[in-house]
């Protein structure tokens, strides 16, 4: 037996996505100073290298229908309750909406730490009054969380930490040879994308984009990379005239060979919290083009200078009305998030992107210039200095 503490991750599942990628981080990060036990509701579909972790499933898949939701919650904290009282937990972290409230209604004597991670956690006042309240302190990965917390909700305990960023680990993924990979013919300019076939990824708004980059540069080709079924975006692609210039290869292990092999990234996402998928692309030395969604891409992609004007500019934390080239990345407006599939309509959103997309495929001094800052940025998000953070943080919730 050791003198650690223990430490619980709560996390739904681990198939897919940022807020799992870093709780496996965290909990790799973290064995060097606690017991850590990683506990999901789920263990269908596993999509990440668990290696050496202690892995606690207990069995509650997601249900649909509100009584099936409702029952499961209970079925959750009550297994959860007695897994943190079995274990001895000092500290349980959680990350996403529903491992929040399975964490603060199982409360017990230890102490607990919610992750508001995204714009859409922030979207329910009562859900987040109810974490805010029962939780010892609410982490984010953003200022602007950060800022609404405080503007919105008055509370001021809150601390962002920037997701980690294993940039070699990245980079020797991307060089991982890819035999599936759909636009290999030579002088084809690829634009890629990660994400899954959900609204909040916008991905309808960069195809339609792309058709238009198309009509200008026969030589662009696009592929999405992410889970889900996407016969309607092929659909909308041959509608619009670039069947066969679009791919959408689904969910990979490794997507990054992918990513590496094309020439642009673009995140058309109307929510994120802080897209790890921009800054792996950027780990990769991908020009990135995003857009202004909340809480994200504006402090990757701008300077502390420029994000500081951009919120003296917009306090109310708005998105920008026009492209903005920043220090490290393109910023477009960011665009609606009500699903149109219809091939006729093109919004002034899709053609700002358009444009960015085809200013960066014509002006190879700019491509250049952001490639290598690209990787710069990506370098300032160290798993180091995620590291210390984290447990900073921790540490004043021991005992």
């Amino acid at each position: 037996m050791n003198d650690k503490k223990n430490l619980m991750l709560i996390v739904p599942m681990l198939h897919q996505g940022g807020f799992e990628r870093v709780c496996i981080t965290t909990a790799r990060l973290m064995q060097e100073y606690y017991n850590v036990y990683v506990l999901i509701f789920s263990s269908k579909d596993i999509n990440y290298d668990i290696t050496g972790l202690n892995i606690i499933d207990i069995d509650v898949p997601a249900q649909k229908g509100l009584v099936n939701k409702i029952i499961n919650v209970f079925k959750r904290v009550k297994l959860v309750r007695k897994k943190k009282k079995e274990l001895g937990i000092n500290v349980s972290y959680s990350f996403g909406s529903s491992a929040n409230y399975v964490n603060v209604l199982s409360r017990g004597k230890e102490k607990v730490l919610t992750g508001l991670r995204c714009q859409t956690d922030m979207e329910s006042p009562k859900q987040v009054k109810l974490f805010c309240s029962r939780s010892d302190q609410v982490l984010s990965c953003s200022k602007e969380i950060m800022r609404q917390l405080a503007d919105d909700f008055g509370y001021n305990k809150s601390s962002y930490i920037y997701n980690p960023l294993d940039v070699e680990d990245v980079q020797k993924k991307g060089s991982e040879e890819v035999k599936d990979y759909p636009f290999d013919e030579p002088g084809t300019r690829v634009i890629a994308s990660m994400g899954r076939n959900d609204y909040i990824k916008g991905m309808w708004h960069l195809v339609k984009a792309f058709s238009i980059v198309y009509k200008k540069h026969p030589e662009a080709r696009l592929v999405v990379l992410g889970a889900g079924n996407w016969s309607e975006y092929e659909e909308l692609s041959k509608r619009l005239g670039v069947e066969g210039k679009v791919a959408f290869p689904g969910v990979r292990k490794n997507p990054f060979p992918y990513v590496a092999k094309s020439d642009i990234y673009v995140c058309s996402s109307n929510h994120e919290g802080f897209p790890n998928a921009v800054l792996e692309a950027m780990a990769l030395q991908k020009p990135v083009i995003s857009a202004d969604c909340k809480t994200g891409p504006r402090e990757i992609l701008l300077s502390e200078k420029e994000y500081d004007k951009l919120i003296s500019d917009k306090p109310d934390g708005s998105s920008i009305t026009e492209s903005v080239h920043g220090e490290y990345g393109i910023l477009v407006p960011d665009m609606d998030e009500n699903v149109n599939m219809d091939p006729e309509v093109i919004t002034e959103g899709e053609r700002i992107l358009a444009g960015e997309i085809c200013n960066l495929l014509e002006n190879a001094q700019e491509f250049e210039h952001l490639c290598v800052k690209s990787h710069e940025r990506a370098l300032s998000y160290t798993p180091d200095r995620y590291k210390e953070s984290i447990h900073t943080i921790l540490t004043r919730y021991e005992e």
